[in-house]
């Protein structure tokens, strides 16, 4: 009973922490797809262009640099992640409040899950990395990715936020792809107790009777009884 308890404490635990991390990745992604309008910075193409403006006649001209945006990424890539997230906390809560499947559906659903958390870390890393890349010009530029954050790209979308945005996202999707490593860890421990219980559960009645039966109050053997003596009448 005791392990039970442990077992269960762990799991609304792992369980809350699905939820608050499903949060920071679902929260984050919203914010960046409505900066840029509901398109995918992941794995996004595109260039530096630098363009000779003239002002007024009394003013010198300068050079300025703008991004040019080639292709913009999949939507796959960012949905991906966001359908993750949002399943990790619909989840969370869903067991959190009461246990809608048997410990054997949960292992595989902790394992599939698992696997597709893993698929979709790996693309909003690389996706990011991409975006990172093109962005700093292949680090050409004189500042990293986060401090690009503050250089004008001179695009329709707001790009003030991108990096810490996509991060924030990058980090809490690799913590919810542990979490469901542990979830189904501790899955399979319960599922493993439970199984086990089930099975030593039947045979203590009958091994108590077999005990009882050939082990008196003093707790020596019961001697056999001597063989009866025939007796012969003459």
């Amino acid at each position: 009973m005791e392990l039970d308890r442990r077992l269960l404490l762990a799991h609304c635990t792992a369980h809350a922490l699905l939820m608050a991390a499903g949060l920071l990745v679902v929260v984050p992604l919203a914010l960046n797809g409505s900066a840029f309008k509901g398109r995918c910075a992941l794995f996004s193409t595109g260039y530096w262009r630098t363009d000779h403006h003239r002002g007024e006649p009394t003013e010198p001209s300068v050079d300025i640099s703008h991004l040019v945006v080639q292709q913009w990424g999949p939507p796959a890539a960012c949905q991906f992640a966001t359908f993750v997230g949002i399943f990790t906390v619909l989840y969370g809560a869903a067991q959190g409040w009461s246990t809608l499947m048997s410990s054997f559906l949960t292992v595989l659903l902790s394992l599939c899950v698992l696997f597709l958390s893993g698929g979709a870390s790996f693309t909003l890393s690389l996706g990011l990395a991409s975006w990172c890349d093109t962005v700093t010009d292949g680090n050409t530029r004189p500042y990293s990715c986060a401090e690009s954050q503050a250089v004008p790209f001179y695009l329709d979308v707001d790009t003030t936020s991108f990096y810490t945005d996509l991060t924030l996202a990058q980090a809490s999707l690799w913590f919810v792809t542990a979490l469901w490593l542990v979830q189904a860890v501790l899955s399979f421990l319960r599922l493993y107790h439970s199984h086990s219980q089930h099975i030593s559960g039947p045979c203590l009645p009958r091994e108590k009777e077999l005990l009882l039966a050939y082990t008196p109050s003093d707790g020596s053997p019961t001697p056999p009884h001597p063989p009866a003596t025939p007796t012969i009448f003459v």
